[in-house]
């Protein structure tokens, strides 16, 4: 949390300052309020109309600085929040593709939308709020010092009481804001995956089991933030009693110095609210340090910073100008063996097909090429440089992945072939004719600024894998990996992307299929049948 709010010192600045003008005048009005009353009990009119003007201006003025501080802080929590969510990406880009997967989408979605928003509720507005009650606090003792040292004394006892009972509930808030997190971050995913089968339960006329699992997410947000407000509220119900009780001896100390005529009788109509003012301040305060308490959690997640982060896209990349080299690689998911001493080798420019059954480890082994899964034993060398000596980032400069279920931004087919760089006409005709995407598009009215859609679900399964192959070729990738990348595309199409991919020669293809005919075998340069790990092994 202060992180942001050093970073953005000046909006923050601008922000406060407004406040602290606006507190100050709130404070003044309880003294020319003093002053008023002094005019009625003198039976002076004019001091007493003169007075009430000066309110006037006074609260006209408080009326437009207070929007100042409304804009100021409103500019400024939008600057931290999406700072906020520019670290949020940062701290997803730095995970390795393990730890990323480890977690559903809709827990990161959760990050963007519910943290974010609970780091506005509990922290950026309650900072503000706090320096409101610190600067009332501030101006109310120096008030209350012009009237008598006893209710300085008296205002600071019950300031001190105010500020020290909220700590005990600290940790208890702590805990409520983590489950308060966790809780709603589970209710998004559970969201996110009810909507995702909207189609499959309306099919299966299950729409009930929409709208109860709708129900569900909704009720595992909202509970506990219900928990966290009700114990908050019953915690400043607390604290309110308290409050009261001291500021009514406060009140008796004033009426007994105004009878003696230690100080105006008017301060019996001001001095009070100056007393509850600097009370309810610091009682306000302490309540807002519980609400800080309980952004922790939130403020945790985020661990890069995207100003610190370093783009990877920069030296160090792999050289390919012999070959990939895999030898004695062994690899295993949890307990479950997948490779067991695997070894082979990929020359540049030349074009190889991964067969085998289901389990036997193709895809596992494209993903340990691409960096993904670096818990191996064995060796994956390129050039005889070590993969582990480079980042994934470093090894997908040279690589790129297709796999069967393709993700497509929802913007236009361009967009997602570009990914917003810019090509020339050319290298996209290429792109297009070697992905035979070309022909789609002919019939398409709006050609390359077609939307996709959501997920791509304005083109067939075909179209979405056309379009990512010419996503993979117009960036220029020396080592193309497929997962059963043309498993969607009919007979015609499949030969004449898998012609263009096998009959250019500075591509090194890296293919994954279950089936391939004698034919298409003769194609590549060599074909790898990988075998499931034996049974004996599995259970070592």
């Amino acid at each position: 949390m202060k992180y942001y709010l050093k970073k953005y010192w000046v909006a923050n600045l601008l922000a406060i300052l407004p406040g602290l003008v606006v507190c100050a005048l709130q404070v003044g009005n309880d003294l020319l309020m003093m002053r008023a009353f002094e005019g009625i009990i003198d039976r002076n009119l004019s001091d007493f109309i003169f007075w009430m003007l000066m309110m006037a201006g006074a609260w006209v003025l408080l009326l437009w600085i207070g929007s100042l501080r409304d804009y100021f802080q409103a500019r400024a929590i939008r600057a931290m929040n999406n700072a906020v969510r520019r670290d949020i990406a940062a701290t997803l880009l730095a995970k390795s593709h393990t730890d990323f997967h480890e977690k559903d989408t809709g827990e990161y979605l959760s990050w963007f939308t519910n943290d974010v928003n609970q780091m506005e509720d509990l922290a950026w507005t309650p900072f503000y709020q706090c320096m409101d009650y610190a600067a009332t606090a501030i101006f109310c003792v120096v008030a209350l010092l012009t009237l008598h040292w006893s209710l300085l004394v008296a205002a600071l006892v019950n300031a001190a009481v105010m500020l020290l009972a909220p700590q005990l509930f600290t940790k208890r808030m702590e805990k409520l804001g983590e489950a308060c997190e966790t809780e709603q971050a589970k209710a998004t995913g559970r969201l996110k995956d009810v909507l995702s089968g909207y189609d499959v339960l309306r099919s299966f006329g299950r729409e009930q089991r929409f709208r109860q699992g709708a129900e569900v997410a909704s009720e595992q947000i909202e509970k506990p933030r219900f928990r966290l407000r009700y114990v908050k509220a019953f915690i400043t119900a607390g604290f309110g009693c308290v409050n009261l009780g001291c500021q009514m001896l406060i009140n008796l100390l004033i009426g007994l110095l105004s009878i003696r005529g230690v100080i105006l009788q008017g301060a019996l109509m001001g001095g009070g609210n100056l007393v509850g003012g600097l009370s309810n301040s610091v009682g306000n305060l302490a309540q807002y340090l519980l609400s800080f308490s309980a952004t922790r959690p939130y403020f945790d997640k985020i661990t890069v910073r995207a100003d610190d982060a370093q783009d990877e896209k920069g030296g160090g990349q792999p050289s390919i100008n012999s070959a990939i080299t895999v030898k004695n690689l062994t690899f295993q998911y949890d307990e479950k063996p997948v490779l067991s001493d695997l070894s082979l080798t990929f020359r540049k420019g030349g074009k190889y097909a991964l067969t085998g059954p289901s389990g036997c480890g193709k895809s596992t082994l494209l993903k340990l090429l691409l960096g993904w899964l670096p818990d191996y034993s064995g060796a994956i060398r390129f050039d005889g440089a070590d993969a582990h000596d480079f980042t994934p980032e470093q090894l997908q400069q040279q690589m790129s992945y297709i796999e069967q279920n393709v993700f497509l931004f929802n913007s236009t087919i361009r967009d997602n072939i570009t990914l917003g760089e810019d090509f020339s006409d050319a290298q996209m005709e290429k792109a297009l004719r070697d992905s035979a995407l070309i022909g789609d598009l002919a019939a398409m009215p709006e050609g390359l600024d077609t939307p996709v859609g959501e997920d791509g679900s304005n083109l067939s399964g075909g179209q979405k894998q056309r379009v990512a192959i010419a996503r993979a070729l117009i960036h220029d990738r020396s080592i193309l990996l497929v997962d059963e990348g043309t498993s969607a595309l009919d007979q015609k199409n499949a030969d004449i992307v898998e012609k263009s991919l096998l009959a250019n020669p500075d591509l090194t293809l890296i293919l994954v299929s279950h089936h391939l005919t004698p034919e298409r075998k003769a194609q590549f340069t060599n074909v790898y049948d990988l075998e499931p790990v034996p049974a004996y092994r599995r259970t070592a």
